[in-house]
C-alpha cells in the first residue's frame, strides 16, 4: 500500500472513530451541557498532521448525522459552526505543538477549549438565549468549555499513549 493510501485510510479511520464515539455517546455529545469525548482526538495533530482532516471530517459527520436523526438540538447549523471550531482548533493545535510549558503543550491543549467556548458557545447563545446573547455566550460557552476541557485532558493522556506506538509513523 502506498503512502497516500495509508494516509487516506488513517484519516478515514480517525473520522469514523470520532463519529461512532460521538453518536454512541449522543446524550453527552450534544446540547448546552456536553462532554464530547471524541474531541479528545483534536489533540492528534500533536503527533500526526493529517489527523486535522480526520477530526474535522468526523466532527462534520457527527453534527450532520446528529441533526438528521434528531439528537443534535442545534440542527444543521452545528455542521458549519461546530466543525469550523474543530478545524481551527486542530490547526492551531498542530501549529502550537512545539510551544510547551514544563514539557506540556498547554497552548495546543487549550485551542479546542477556546474555540469551542466562542464558536459553540455563541451558536448555543443565539439559538437558546435570545434575550441577552453576551450573557448567553458567557454561560453556554463556559458550559461547553468545561466539557471540552474534560475531553482534551483525556486526549492528552491518549496522545501520550499513542506516541509510544508506531500507528502514526
Amino acid at each position: 500500500m502506498n503512502k497516500n493510501t495509508q494516509t487516506f485510510a488513517k484519516i478515514a479511520m480517525i473520522a469514523a472513530i470520532y463519529t461512532v464515539v460521538s453518536l454512541v455517546l449522543a446524550p453527552f455529545t450534544y446540547g448546552t451541557i456536553q462532554v464530547r469525548i471524541a474531541e479528545a482526538l483534536t489533540l492528534l495533530p500533536l503527533i500526526y498532521k493529517p489527523s486535522i482532516a480526520g477530526v474535522t471530517l468526523g466532527c462534520f459527520l457527527t453534527n450532520l448525522i446528529g441533526a438528521m436523526i434528531g439528537v443534535n438540538p442545534t440542527g444543521m447549523i452545528d455542521s458549519v459552526v461546530g466543525t469550523t471550531a474543530t478545524l481551527l482548533a486542530a490547526l492551531l493545535t498542530y501549529y502550537l505543538r512545539d510551544r510547551r510549558l514544563a514539557g506540556i503543550p498547554v497552548w495546543s491543549i487549550l485551542m479546542p477549549v477556546i474555540f469551542n467556548f466562542f464558536f459553540v458557545g455563541m451558536e448555543l447563545s443565539v439559538l437558546f438565549f435570545e434575550g441577552n446573547i453576551w450573557l448567553g455566550l458567557l454561560i453556554m460557552g463556559t458550559e461547553v468549555a468545561i466539557g471540552e476541557l474534560i475531553s482534551v485532558i483525556f486526549g492528552y493522556f491518549l496522545i501520550k499513549a499513542l506516541e509510544k506506538t508506531d500507528i502514526f509513523r
